[in-house]
């Protein structure tokens, strides 16, 4: 089945593991074709109540995904859980990371996600030319739990930018299901600063991000079947950028 991730070797450092899962879910969703039909995706929801869900059709053969409280089944592709990141709060001791978002289309959703329950964390992109910054939220009953991923392009480390195009993927982890843009022309960050945290000296630099923008296009399953609008984003979160400590060192 197109879009199925690849299992990923166990590693001693969890925010190793958890960079290595996110390499591997954004390769696959850059290696899965567009789905054929996928313009006959039925319309966005537009339902007046924020937690009204529209339940998607079922799928013949495909496995249930487990009862969550205002989110509905919907068969998709399974995706394993990401490993954990960094167990303590987002932002550390300080908790003053947040997200606050919404969600509209496959589910209605409004988050409102503050640092002491969520973890994040983020750095340069693999290609150097950008942040990635994920931020996940609180765990849930077997293992669910929703998380954001927004690669933001062209941001120098400590600069603040304006209008930056961003590719997002949302994984519902625990529920098989993945909801991805496929590509930076769908969202945009419209503003983000950078605040300095942590020793100012040595390899190792963090800061925390405050980023908001929107989305014009919704993300979509893998298959094409499903589909979610982000209308609005606003999180603070950290990143952390390291030193090539280069060849023999």
């Amino acid at each position: 089945m197109h879009g199925r991730l690849r299992s990923v070797p166990a590693v001693t450092s969890p925010a190793a593991t958890a960079r290595i899962f996110l390499v591997a879910a954004l390769t696959a969703l850059a290696s899965a074709p567009a789905a054929a039909g996928a313009h006959r995706t039925p319309p966005l929801a537009t339902q007046g109540s924020p937690n009204a869900v529209p339940a998607a059709p079922a799928v013949p053969g495909a496995p249930a995904t487990p009862d969550v409280p205002g989110i509905p089944n919907v068969p998709e592709a399974p995706v394993p859980a990401s490993p954990a990141m960094g167990r303590g709060p987002c932002l550390g001791a300080t908790r003053n990371g947040y997200l606050r978002a919404r969600l509209r289309g496959a589910l209605d959703l409004d988050l409102a996600w503050d640092g002491a329950t969520m973890q994040c964390e983020g750095g340069a992109r693999p290609d150097g030319r950008g942040l990635r910054v994920t931020i996940a939220g609180e765990p849930r009953g077997g293992g669910r739990r929703l998380r954001f991923v927004f690669g933001i392009d062209d941001v120098p480390e400590g600069a603040s930018v304006r209008a930056r195009p961003t590719n997002l993927t949302l994984i519902f982890e625990g529920e098989q299901r993945l909801f991805a843009t496929r590509g930076s022309d769908k969202c945009t960050t419209d503003e983000l600063r950078q605040e300095r945290i942590g020793a100012l000296g040595g390899p190792r630099r963090s800061w925390r991000v405050v980023a908001r923008g929107f989305c014009v296009a919704p993300a979509t399953t893998l298959a094409g079947d499903a589909r979610l609008l982000l209308t609005s984003f606003d999180f603070a979160s950290e990143v952390t950028h390291e030193d090539d400590p280069g060849p023999g060192r």
